[in-house]
């Protein structure tokens, strides 16, 4: 029954309750592994990661806040410093992103449907490790490709956030899973 308890447990943890230890590198090196047994029609593998750090996390920061002040058609400042208050307090950001197999042998939705089920096995990881992650999937997403190189076919779907952080997460309370199933027998 661990695996149930990590499950109800996995939690997004924002950015603004990281603080400031380091996630290991063998710590995110088992967080993406986990992400790589992702369940995936014709194994195409789709899921795709871009681990930033340290001064590549702080241009990235950068390159985003500007990316939204020169797209935004209402510009704030509060969002703007957010942007870059949430990189940095990140430990590690990591792009989510998905390659597209080249034929076209799966519906795109399967493809973005193994990506989310990489990500999940990576918010797993972070919960039995004790990190908080949050992925945020804002629109700024589509610039990405300004910023790294993605090869053809490939996009991002969202930054994906990594920090430690100290605070006590509340527990989830879901709705019962009777009001969401029906049985037909």
């Amino acid at each position: 029954m661990k695996l149930f308890e990590t499950i109800k447990s996995r939690r997004s943890i924002f950015p603004r309750q990281y603080n400031k230890k380091l996630i290991k590198n063998e710590d995110l090196k088992l967080i993406l592994e986990a992400a790589n047994f992702a369940p995936t029609h014709k194994k195409t593998e789709p899921w795709r990661f871009k681990v930033l750090q340290n001064d590549y996390k702080i241009k990235f920061a950068s390159f985003l806040s500007e990316k939204y002040k020169t797209t935004s058609t209402k510009f704030s400042e509060y969002k703007f410093q957010n942007i870059i208050n949430n990189i940095n307090r990140s430990s590690a950001i990591i792009l989510i992103c998905m390659q597209r197999d080249p034929l076209n042998s799966v519906p795109e939705w399967e493809e973005i449907a193994s990506v989310s089920m990489s990500v999940q096995n990576m918010w797993l990881m972070c919960t039995e490790l004790n990190i908080g992650s949050y992925w945020s999937s804002s629109k700024l997403i589509n610039y990405v490709h300004e910023f790294i190189q993605l090869n053809e076919g490939e996009k991002c779907l969202g930054i994906y956030y990594l920090g430690h952080f100290d605070k006590k997460i509340k527990e989830r309370t879901n709705g019962s899973i009777k009001d969401k199933v029906s049985w037909f027998k």
